[in-house]
C-alpha cells in the first residue's frame, strides 16, 4: 500500500512524498518546473507500478505541489537536494530516474551523488541548462537588466500565470549547468522527446545523448509530440520505456 508523509528540512520546510513499497529498482519520478507530484505522467506510473508490484517513489520539491516553503525561494541546486533528500530517507538499494522537463536536469544532477545505484534514467523532454539558454538567453537586455536590479521578473506562461523568475535561480542555475562537459552515467538512458515542444528544442535530446558517458542511449523523437507528453499515447510510450529498462535490470 502506498504511504505519504513529509520529509522536514533544517530549516523546517516540509517536503512531501508518496512511497509505494515493491520490487526493485525503485521508480523515482522527478516532476518539472512548476509542476508536481500529481501529474499525468506520475500518476500513470504508479498505476504501471502497482500493477506489477514495483516500487515507486514520488515527490515534490520545495515550493511545488504538496510542499512546503515558497517557489520563489527555490533555485535547480535547492530542488535537487531536495529530491536527494528524500531518497535518501525513503529508499536504499537500486533506482530508476524518471525526469521531466526540468525533473531530467535534475536527474542527471542526481546521478552525480548518487552513482551506481543509478541503473537507468529516462528523460521527458529533459531540460539541463534550461535557465541559462532559454530563460537567461531569450529575454531583451531590458528584461535582464530588470531581473539583475530588481532580483525578479514575471514573464508570460502557456500553462497558466505568469511564472516569477528569480535572480537567484539564474545565478544558482549557472553553477549547476552539466552540458559543457562529459556527464558521467553509465547506465542506460532513454530520452523521450517530442519535436513539436514549444519549449525545450528537440536537439537537446540529442546533446545529453553525446554528453553522457553511457553508451547505451536511445533516443525517441516524437514527430508530433509537445513539451507535456501526457497524451495517452505518449504516457503509454512511456509506460512501455521504463518496462524494458526493468526488464534489462532483473525488475
Amino acid at each position: 500500500m502506498q504511504q505519504t508523509g513529509h520529509l522536514v528540512r533544517a530549516d523546517g520546510v516540509r517536503l512531501a512524498w508518496a512511497h509505494l513499497p515493491g520490487a526493485t529498482p525503485t521508480i523515482v519520478f522527478l516532476p518539472g518546473f512548476h509542476s508536481d507530484m500529481e501529474g499525468s505522467k506520475a500518476l500513470a506510473l504508479l498505476e504501471f507500478c502497482q500493477s506489477r508490484g514495483q516500487a515507486l517513489l514520488r515527490l515534490d520539491y520545495s515550493g511545488h505541489g504538496a510542499s512546503g516553503g515558497a517557489f520563489e525561494d527555490g533555485s535547480i541546486g535547492a530542488w535537487s537536494r531536495d529530491a536527494l533528500a528524500v531518497i535518501e530517507d525513503r529508499i536504499t538499494g537500486p533506482m530508476i530516474l524518471v525526469g521531466s522537463s526540468m525533473g531530467g536536469w535534475i536527474a542527471l544532477l542526481l546521478s552525480r551523488h548518487l552513482g551506481t545505484r543509478v541503473v537507468g534514467l529516462v528523460g521527458i523532454a529533459a531540460a539541463p541548462d534550461f535557465t541559462e539558454t532559454l530563460m537567461w538567453e531569450g529575454m531583451a537586455p531590458i528584461e535582464q537588466q530588470v531581473l539583475m536590479e530588481h532580483g525578479r521578473i514575471s514573464i508570460p506562461s502557456d500553462y497558466g500565470t505568469d511564472l516569477v523568475i528569480t535572480r537567484t535561480l539564474i545565478e544558482d542555475g549557472r553553477n549547476q549547468l552539466v552540458l559543457g562537459r562529459p556527464i558521467t552515467l553509465d547506465a542506460p538512458i532513454r530520452l523521450l522527446q517530442g519535436q513539436r515542444d514549444p519549449d525545450v528544442p528537440w536537439n537537446t535530446a540529442l546533446e545529453i545523448s553525446e554528453r553522457v558517458t553511457s553508451d547505451d542511449v536511445q533516443v525517441v523523437l516524437i514527430k508530433d509530440g509537445d513539451h507535456r507528453l501526457s497524451r495517452l499515447c505518449d504516457l503509454a510510450l512511456l509506460t512501455r520505456t521504463v518496462s524494458t529498462l526493468l526488464g534489462e535490470n532483473g525488475g
